[in-house]
């Protein structure tokens, strides 16, 4: 890495990479206990890894920060950084144990952190529905083909995955889907996995849509 940030710059860039939208300072401060300001803030600016601007909304105009494109890329290299950085601290040291493990997942699944982290919005189930039968059709080959949650989890942008496993499970009890085990188990991934859902205590990574 070509930039060298300070702990609370990372910290600050972590957050917003969790929260994956924008976030004023007042809720940064009650987030975490601190607010990212002064050459902290400029340094991320300057460095095009945060944008920052005055809120046109919000009492007393805080700053409101957004982490760009160059800065979910710093986020992804934090993931490959084999020790924490100095001053080093035993929460530290393991905030880094977990960031390694975390990289590690997602380069096993072939995932980028924007799949992994998204902004928390309120979809009906049938605006869930839609996104599932839609990265359906995008996926299989033919009519009732079967396709893996692992790939359709990604195509459903900002759903969350409570919110999606109801909506598939009532499309399997409704009969409009089915859902199975993958036979070769030792074929499964750490991705395969996370993206199963369980249903009669069973976990299912195959999917099958009824055309509608």
């Amino acid at each position: 890495m070509t930039d060298q940030l300070g702990q609370k710059q990372i910290a600050a860039m972590l957050v917003l990479m969790v929260v994956a939208r924008e976030v004023s300072n007042p809720e940064l401060d009650e987030l975490v206990h601190f607010k990212l300001d002064g050459k902290e803030r400029t340094g991320l600016n300057d460095l095009d890894l945060v944008s920052s601007e005055r809120s046109k909304v919000l009492r007393g105009r805080p700053f409101v920060h957004t982490l760009t494109e160059r800065g979910w890329a710093r986020c992804e290299e934090e993931l490959s950084v084999e020790e924490a950085p100095s001053p080093r601290t035993s929460l530290g040291s393991a905030l880094y144990v977990l960031l390694g493990g975390l990289g590690r997942h997602l380069r096993r699944g072939n995932l980028r952190l924007a799949d992994l982290f998204m902004p928390d919005v309120e979809l009906t189930a049938e605006e869930i529905e839609t996104r599932i039968r839609i990265g359906y059709r995008k996926l299989s080959r033919t009519p009732r083909d079967w396709v893996a949650l692992v790939e359709l989890r990604p195509l459903l942008g900002e759903a969350s995955t409570v919110d999606v496993d109801a909506v598939l499970k009532e499309l399997s009890r409704s009969g409009q889907a089915h859902l199975v085990p993958e036979s070769n188990r030792k074929a499964l991934t750490a991705a395969d996995h996370a993206a199963a859902i369980r249903i009669g205590g069973e976990d299912n990574h195959l999917i099958s849509i009824e055309t509608p």
